[in-house]
Parts: structure tokens; C-alpha cells; sequence
């Protein structure tokens, strides 16, 4: 649990970030990077992601930091939402979740120095080395829950599922 919260005023961005579910159109699983190079989550499995910049959308982050971080192309008409989630970290933030089954090109690393491996892993047989809200990412995906609280000590918003009648 993190018990302070930092203000990033290093970089010229929201406190937003988007996330890439890439899925392999065959076996189901899921694309996750090595992250390295930085100092959260050093050494852990994560999605292609990244922040978003002032004046970018996030729709257009995701397509920008695919092409950026593992060379593929994608049309954003492909793209699927797929969840909100406002996490608690050392910089609290609101992550947006995408979906896409279709690209162009053949995932590679394209920056080393941030990423030291990119695996397909089944999405129900995860590594024990994701960070820790890539599961619940996947089983809301999985549960077509569209907005999550992760990491803090109150009760989510919204319920799971909706109250039967």
C-alpha cells in the first residue's frame, strides 16, 4: 500500500495512462513486456502502455506507444475499450484499457532500455511477475466491468455486477 502520494512535475502530462491488451488472435493470450530501465515496476510483466500527453488523446497514446514500444501498427477503428481503472501508486492515476485482436507488423522490442522481453502469456495462467493490477485488468475485460477502484482502502463505486432484481 502506498502511504504517500507525488505529484509528477517533471513531465508535461495528465495523470492518465493507456493500456494495450493486445491478444493473440489464435492462442488467446496476451501480450506483456519486461518493463526495465525505469523505476516502477523494474523487472515485472505489464501491457504495451504508456502516459498521456497534454493535448494527445488517449486513444491516440496507445496507438503512438504501440508503434513506439513494440513496432506495430494499429487502426484505432480496431481498438476496443475496455475498461477504466483509477489506481492507487506512488502517483495515483486513471489508466484506460484497450483491446485489440488485429495489426500490422510483428510485435518486437523497439526500446531496449525500457523493456528486456515481451512474452504471450494466458491470460488465466498469468506470471507470478505482473505488476498488481494486470489480473484484475484481464478478469475486467473478462467481465465486461467498465470502471474499477484499485489499491484503495474503500469500497469500489460501482459493484462487480449488477444488483439482481
Amino acid at each position: 500500500m502506498v502511504d504517500q502520494c507525488i505529484k509528477d512535475t517533471r513531465h508535461d502530462r495528465y495523470p492518465v495512462a493507456a493500456h494495450l491488451i493486445l491478444t493473440h488472435p489464435t492462442t488467446g493470450h496476451v501480450l506483456l513486456m519486461r518493463r526495465d530501465g525505469t523505476y516502477y515496476g523494474r523487472h515485472r510483466l505489464a501491457f504495451v502502455a504508456g502516459h498521456v500527453d497534454t493535448g494527445e488523446t488517449v486513444t491516440d497514446c496507445v496507438v503512438r506507444e504501440s508503434a513506439e514500444e513494440i513496432g506495430i501498427g494499429l487502426d484505432p477503428a480496431d481498438l476496443t475499450p475496455a475498461g477504466v481503472m483509477f489506481r492507487r501508486s506512488a502517483e495515483p492515476r486513471v489508466d484506460f484499457f484497450f483491446t485489440a485482436h488485429t495489426w500490422t507488423g510483428e510485435p518486437r522490442i523497439r526500446e531496449p532500455h525500457k523493456c528486456s522481453e515481451l512474452l504471450w502469456a494466458d491470460p488465466d495462467n498469468l506470471p507470478a511477475d505482473v505488476l498488481d493490477f494486470v489480473p484484475r485488468a484481464l478478469d475486467n475485460t473478462r467481465t465486461q466491468r467498465h470502471f474499477d477502484e484499485f489499491g484503495w482502502t474503500t469500497t469500489p463505486a460501482l459493484p462487480a455486477t449488477p444488483p439482481r432484481r
